[in-house]
């Protein structure tokens, strides 16, 4: 039982250490990793080699699939582009398996030593994040080792010779075993790896171990599948391409295992490198066999998931990648370019409320009304996406910007609440009652209207750039709106004084208008008080009304 749980332990070890590599090269050179793929799938070749180089560093075929994905989900890339960058990505998987195969336990020590001195002294900078990856490449090769000594003792076990001897019987239950495995680890480098370990140490035929790895092969076309499984159709696209080549791959290789045993083995001295090239081989047969193919496939592809008709909100590009997640940096840019949207469905609600008001148009203050449900929308998944992020692995700058979106969105989704309800005032108060504002009534609410749709430009602009002085200037707007709110009231009381009898109609109607406007301008001028918070900028008072604002998003459970 102890060398049992020895081996579960230096497996586990195994996964764990293929995780940090992948999460830590993600998070140190994520935006350049996707900036180098997106500019290098020129033609398939090329496209072939980036996702050969790109895969090689994070170690996994199945991240690369998540983030070619969301380019043919965002239109940047073409199916049949996409699916050569995965071709070369299971290459980059078995390059590195070939790598980890020599004996390198020697390295192990030191990559871990230097990695947990600089992850401890500089955690926050990416100097830390890259001793993070020396931590996770150092335990991959401690696990590999412990795996060689944990299995010596388990070999001569009768019930795991047993096991072993059903395994040796059937080539089918051997690739579902290793499919399996790759799934529920998260990686077929690992289970590759582990593979030849056990055919290093005899505790696995070599028959066997060659079916382990078309197994994991088919694990991890099926893992991407898995994990994409609720995302758009064009993402979902992408890894179900990649699954079709690899499966086809393993009904090529199956009747030429035989064959290649009997010719190729014997130059491959140790089983452990026979397992290793046979993984490499595999994979460059598949991609120059169907590296051609990757438009007809493509073409398969979509016959089987064809891309639902466009409309206006699901013909538009959605910023929330899930892909990104795994790169916090890249994830924060995501989530900020999605709440820029949300701001441009309220500024659409914002313009149109005057349009309402001018004309007494019903029509389209329902269809404004019906915007709102799209800004709450907006809302609740820029919010589930901005909770998925690790704020573990965000650096000081990322955490406030992470905030500062949390705080935008508030905003907006609640300025949304509020047109709404000015438009159902409208309807109720003066389209219907078919009354008329006063011209000078008419003339004050066009003015502060207009000064709304500067401000909310200027903030979002601050929102964007985080500039100090557009900030202030921000804020100065809001004391002159307030300003002018109350000018405009007093000048209302005096009409009706005055008897106008227009005024008189629309008196409550008007007031409350107002006063709404002005809450809207307070809304989109509190989206200064982060930035200027963060750069020491925020007045006393300001800083209670900042703090009383981050209090709030507290208690509905957001930061």
């Amino acid at each position: 039982m102890k060398h049992l749980l020895n081996l579960l332990a230096a497996i586990a070890l195994l996964v764990w250490g293929t995780h940090l590599v992948r999460t830590g090269i993600l998070r140190v050179f994520g935006a350049d990793l996707r900036a180098v793929l997106a500019r290098s799938i020129s033609n398939r070749y090329t496209a072939a080699i980036s996702g050969l180089g790109v895969t090689a560093l994070v170690q996994s075929s199945t991240a690369t699939a998540l983030i070619i994905s969301s380019f043919v989900g965002q239109g940047l890339v073409s199916l049949p582009l996409a699916l050569a960058v995965m071709l070369g990505a299971d290459v980059g998987t078995s390059v590195m398996a070939v790598v980890f195969s020599f004996d390198l336990s020697w390295l192990s020590p030191l990559l871990i030593f230097v990695g947990v001195v600089l992850f401890i002294s500089q955690q926050d900078r990416n100097t830390g994040r890259f001793g993070r990856v020396l931590i996770g490449l150092g335990l991959m090769l401690l696990a590999l080792r412990l795996v060689t000594e944990a299995t010596g003792v388990l070999t001569e076990a009768p019930a795991i010779k047993a096991l072993l001897g059903s395994l040796n019987s059937d080539l089918l239950l051997e690739i579902t075993v290793g499919a399996f495995l790759a799934v529920v680890s998260y990686s077929s480098l690992a289970i590759v790896l582990l593979t030849a370990t056990l055919a290093a140490s005899g505790v696995v035929p070599l028959e066997v171990a060659l079916g382990l790895v078309l197994g994991a092969n088919l694990g991890s076309g099926l893992l991407a599948v898995l994990t994409t499984a609720r995302s758009a159709v064009e993402v979902r696209q992408v890894p179900l391409g990649n699954l079709i080549f690899k499966f086809l791959g393993v009904l090529l290789a199956v009747p030429l295992l035989g064959l290649w045993q009997r010719h190729a083995q014997p130059w491959l001295g140790e089983p452990a490198s026979v397992v290793v090239l046979f993984h490499l081989s595999f994979n460059l047969m598949v991609g120059v066999v169907f590296l051609g193919l990757t438009a007809p496939v493509a073409r398969r592809v979509e016959a089987w998931l064809p891309k639902p008709p466009e409309t206006a909100l699901a013909g538009r590009s959605h910023h929330l990648d899930a892909s990104a997640l795994a790169t916090p940096s890249l994830a924060i840019s995501c989530a900020a370019r999605e709440a820029l949207h949300q701001a441009d469905v309220v500024e659409t609600m914002l313009r149109g409320l005057l349009e309402v008001i001018k004309r007494d148009d019903l029509s389209l203050a329902q269809d404004l009304r019906k915007m709102d449900d799209t800004v709450d929308a907006l809302y609740s998944a820029i919010k589930y996406y901005l909770t998925k992020i690790s704020r573990e692995a965000l650096a000081e700058d990322e955490s406030r910007r992470w905030t500062d979106i949390i705080s935008f969105t508030i905003n907006m989704e609640q300025v949304g609440d509020i047109i709404e309800r000015i438009l159902i005032d409208i309807e109720d108060k003066k389209i219907k009652p078919g009354r008329r504002f006063s011209e000078a009534g008419m003339a004050e609410i066009c003015e502060l209207h207009d000064r709304l749709i500067d401000n909310l430009r200027l903030g979002m602009s601050v929102f964007l750039n985080g500039n100090v002085r557009d900030a202030q200037k921000l804020l100065e707007e809001k004391a002159r709106f307030r300003d002018l709110e109350r000018a405009y009231a007093t000048s209302h009381l005096d009409r009706l004084s005055e008897r106008t009898v227009q005024s008189i109609q629309t008196s409550s109607l008007h007031i409350d208008l107002i006063s709404d406007l002005k809450r809207i301008n307070s809304h989109i001028c509190s989206i200064a008080y982060p930035i200027l918070d963060s750069a020491g900028a925020l007045a006393p008072n300001r800083l209670k009304q900042s703090a009383a604002l981050s209090r709030d998003a507290r208690s509905d459970g957001l930061v």
